[in-house]
């Protein structure tokens, strides 16, 4: 089944599903990235801070599938918010990934201590003038950071790639991106190992339940959910079967009850990793 499409402000066409790509290095990284891309994932996320740029341009150049059909997205990090800095760490980015431009660029955090977001994404802004990035957006951002950048540029982000699972839906977040048109993404679709929990998200009793009423495991349960609640997730995986699995969730439903029940599984604070956007600093 093809993938559905979400379409952002400027016409940019995303797919409604992407790969993930911390952590993945070298030449097993290349290997994982090129599974990916043969599998079916057009959508790569890969960050400066990542340290793998280089691989996932590597892994580019030997996919079976044309520049012109895949979309790369990556992320500026907090030590190079400062303008002219910015605008050197995303040509650097380029010629790291020996790309001619990204698909789509991010600031990684807003590191509001140092309170210099605002002139990264004038940045950004101007990047994509340059023709340097199709499109712009952010990560990590919450509604404050996003109005002071509306105040101060009178442009908000396309894309807000944001920490979100089944025990962490971020609600508010999302009501607010829906509503100024700017397209939730979720890093940790699947949660993560870090998470202080008696159990895995996929082994719940509610998901696995679903899993076995729809056909599917758990995982899909979970990115399905997250395609239902209008999110692109951004999936990892080193397994190619499990990378196969994970695009196939455009051939089942849940009903409304179903996404409620998911939805109630919120914790007041299940970050993975405890990074809270109002006080991390990501440099």
């Amino acid at each position: 089944m093809q993938t559905p499409t979400i379409t952002l402000r400027d016409g940019l066409v995303l797919p409604a599903i992407g790969f993930g790509t911390a952590g993945l290095r070298g030449e097993t990284g290349i290997q994982t990235i090129d599974s990916a891309i043969n599998n079916g994932y057009r959508l790569i996320d890969t960050a400066y801070n990542y340290e793998n740029e280089g691989t996932v341009g590597q892994a580019i150049k030997r996919a079976d599938v044309s520049r012109s059909d895949l979309l790369i997205s990556s992320k500026l990090p907090g030590r190079h918010h400062k303008y002219k800095k910015a605008i050197a760490a995303i040509q650097e980015s380029l010629y790291r990934a020996d790309l001619d431009y990204y698909d789509l660029y991010l600031i990684h955090w807003p590191n509001p201590d140092r309170g210099e977001y605002v002139e990264a994404w004038q940045a950004l802004l101007d990047a994509k003038r340059f023709g340097l990035v199709r499109a712009v957006g952010v990560s990590n951002f919450l509604p404050q950071h996003l109005d002071k950048l509306q105040a101060e540029t009178g442009e908000l982000p396309e894309v807000n790639q944001i920490e979100l699972h089944p025990m962490f839906s971020q609600p508010e977040q999302r009501e607010y991106n829906k509503n100024h048109q700017i397209v939730t993404e979720a890093w940790s679709p699947l949660g993560g190992s870090g998470m202080n929990l008696s159990r895995p998200i996929r082994e719940l009793p509610l998901i696995s339940h679903l899993a076995e009423k729809y056909g599917k495991n758990s995982g899909q349960i979970i990115l399905r959910f997250e395609h239902q609640l209008g999110v692109l997730p951004l999936p990892l995986s080193h397994d190619p079967q499990r990378q196969a699995q994970n695009l196939d969730i455009f051939d089942f439903e849940l009903t409304k009850d179903e996404v409620q029940q998911i939805s109630a599984l919120d914790q007041e604070d299940a970050r993975v990793s405890g990074q809270d956007p109002l006080t991390h600093e990501e440099l």
